[in-house]
């Protein structure tokens, strides 16, 4: 029988977890999934405070620092993953509000008339026809 050849990161994943037995406790007394270790790992690093609150020993290379610093959209994945949607919409919701007030304000500067918040401006009317000229 062959072996499918598993990709690079699962073999990192592999051996980060060879390298710290208490992951394998935190799957089998149930606290967590492989799947959701391996999610955080991948999108978190090696180097987060997760692996610490689990008692991983987390160890310093100069090539995980580099790709600490080039991997930011992980980081920043990691962070959509933890926010909350109804309190991001409560957010969007209040700017958006704010917005609204600020341009009403503006548009009420804009106009320099006054009369600009009272009310609509009559327009003057003038010749119903463009051209003054009268037939013969």
């Amino acid at each position: 029988m062959s072996q499918k050849k598993l990709h690079p990161s699962v073999l990192q994943f592999k051996e980060f977890v060879k390298n710290n037995p208490n992951i394998i406790r935190e799957v089998r007394n149930g606290k967590a999934t492989w799947q959701e270790l391996y999610e955080d790992w991948y999108l978190l690093g090696e180097e987060d405070k997760r692996w610490e609150s689990i008692g991983v020993e987390t160890r310093s290379e100069p090539e995980a620092e580099s790709n600490a610093k080039g991997d930011w959209m992980s980081n920043i994945m990691g962070m959509v993953k933890k926010m909350d949607p109804n309190q991001m919409q409560n957010h969007i919701n209040n700017l958006s509000q704010a917005l609204g007030a600020i341009q009403g304000v503006i548009a009420q500067f804009q106009g320099g008339n006054p009369n600009a918040s009272a009310g609509p401006v009559k327009t003057q009317e003038g010749p119903k026809h463009p051209f003054s000229f009268r037939k013969d």
